[in-house]
């Protein structure tokens, strides 16, 4: 089965709930606005502090905050964030410890590039906006599930 984690749809909740915000949001805010335990909030809030997606910001009136507009970060940077990166099977994983014992003989290793720049091309068709629904139009939910191909009812 390919699933993405629960922290990896943690991230995404975390995500849209900093987006729907102007001001920085603490971790503790976070979790209760959420519902994400605050142990969970945190180690997630510094992989996507990490990766680039977030600014965190210490002090009285400190927080987390997105580090550009929801409309630039898009859900394979997400994922990648919370995951690692994006490889459907051990051999397309740039970051793996151990080698395929028959990658130099493998006839599958090409199609399942294709079928991986599909699965990231997808991922990076949706924007956070569109997640977080920032327009409030169920057409903008409907535009980011029409973009991966699942049903919008």
């Amino acid at each position: 089965m390919i699933r993405l984690s629960q922290m990896t749809d943690y991230a995404v909740v975390l995500c849209c709930h900093l987006a729907r915000r102007e001001a920085h949001a603490s971790a503790t805010e976070i979790s209760r606005a959420t519902g994400i335990p605050a142990p969970t909030v945190a180690k997630l809030l510094g992989a996507l502090t990490r990766a680039g997606l977030l600014i965190s910001r210490r002090g009285a009136t400190g927080g987390f905050i997105l580090a550009r507009s929801a409309a630039e970060i898009t859900l394979d940077r997400i994922v990648e964030a919370a995951e690692g990166p994006i490889a459907l099977v051990q051999c397309l994983d740039d970051g793996r410890d151990e080698e395929c014992g028959i990658e130099s003989l493998c006839a599958m290793r090409p199609h399942w590039l294709v079928i991986n720049r599909a699965l990231r091309d997808a991922l990076a068709g949706v924007t956070l906006a569109e997640l977080a629904d920032l327009n409030g139009t169920s057409a903008t939910r409907a535009g980011a599930l029409e973009a991966i191909g699942a049903p919008a009812g």
